[in-house]
């Protein structure tokens, strides 16, 4: 160990670095997370329009309570995949801060479109606003979380 150069010690570091920057950068949630809320956005879109007020709120409790258990375990984004699981060190402990702002502001494009499409006179303004969301997070929900998370540093 005494014969490393200095510049040798330093280059190994780097490349150490980098390959643990590269495995942080991998670390969220599966892409069956992102369809699964996708799916879920949908059903409650479509009962919020056509099925009574009572069923959807009993529709978006049991979804809660769905995502949260289900979110609970993934939401650490430690195992993203079956044959990989990194260190809390590497994953960061912002990165449930960030899915649940990233849901909070998905839920609000989806009030907001809703409601945008009804004052202009949509048919079924909710289910259109939830197709919209929903089509976002199912095809878009890891990279957007990723930038989330390079914006916060997570």
């Amino acid at each position: 160990m005494n014969d490393i150069a200095p510049e040798d010690a330093l280059a190994a570091l780097d490349v150490a670095d980098r390959a643990r920057e590269q495995v942080a950068a991998e670390v969220g949630l599966p892409r069956g997370y992102w369809w699964g809320l996708a799916g879920g956005w949908l059903l409650l879109g479509g009962l919020g329009s056509v099925g009574p007020a009572w069923l959807a709120g009993t529709a978006t409790v049991v979804f809660g309570a769905a995502h949260t258990t289900v979110a609970s375990r993934l939401l650490d984004g430690r195992r993203r995949t079956d044959r990989l699981r990194v260190s809390r060190a590497v994953a960061g402990r912002r990165l449930p801060l960030v899915v649940i702002g990233m849901l909070v502001g998905l839920v609000a494009i989806t009030v907001l479109a809703a409601l945008g499409l009804d004052a202009d006179g949509a048919d079924h303004a909710s289910i259109w606003a939830a197709l919209l969301v929903a089509a976002v997070v199912g095809f878009g929900g890891p990279e957007i979380l990723r930038v989330l998370r390079r914006w916060a540093r997570a």
